[in-house]
């Protein structure tokens, strides 16, 4: 008598609905999972960008995408080997079938060369058409200046940095 009470309580407390099963059925799970991840790609022996990410999630279905849910830090060297730029975000997502990488949340883009760091709420790379922007208000810092725009847009080397509206106090030298 008493297991077959234990019993009804055991099948009772138990609930399987649709929405708790639907969070951990595998159409949402990733098809990989990579962390602690450390990407270089180099050309001809040349080391051209490096990726750092804590956690890397791929899809394949509904759509082929890459997602960095704990942000992910991007490199691009010279022909030196010196890092020339980077990008960092808190959030970035890559829809692999449409070459097109969104990053946001705190996005921070460093030009080594020229001293520059950009503070972007998103950005947004399309490979195909050499272009990154972001349509956003961005923040520059350069040493004591400090100047603000309506957005931002590159180059896909991010060798040609142009702000959008560009104003602020700047000093030219003649």
């Amino acid at each position: 008598m008493c297991a077959s009470i234990l019993l009804f309580f055991f099948v009772a407390s138990c609930s399987n609905d649709m929405e708790s099963i639907d969070r951990f059925s595998k159409k949402n799970q990733p098809d990989q999972q990579l962390t602690e991840a450390y990407i270089r790609r180099s050309e001809y022996g040349k080391l051209q960008l490096e990726l750092k990410s804590p956690m890397i999630l791929q899809y394949h279905k509904p759509e082929t995408k890459t997602v960095y849910p704990k942000g992910a830090k991007l490199c691009f060297f010279d022909d030196d080997g010196k890092v020339r730029t980077s990008i960092e975000a808190r959030y970035a997502i890559s829809f692999d079938d449409r070459n097109i990488m969104k990053a946001r949340d705190s996005v921070v883009v460093i030009d080594y060369v020229h001293g520059d760091t950009i503070y972007l709420k998103d950005i947004t790379w399309k490979s195909d058409e050499d272009l990154i922007f972001s349509n956003h208000p961005v923040r520059s810092v350069n040493g004591q200046r400090i100047t603000y725009g309506d957005g931002f847009v590159s180059d896909q080397r991010l060798e040609n940095l142009h702000i959008t509206r560009q104003r602020g106090t700047i000093e030219f030298q003649e």
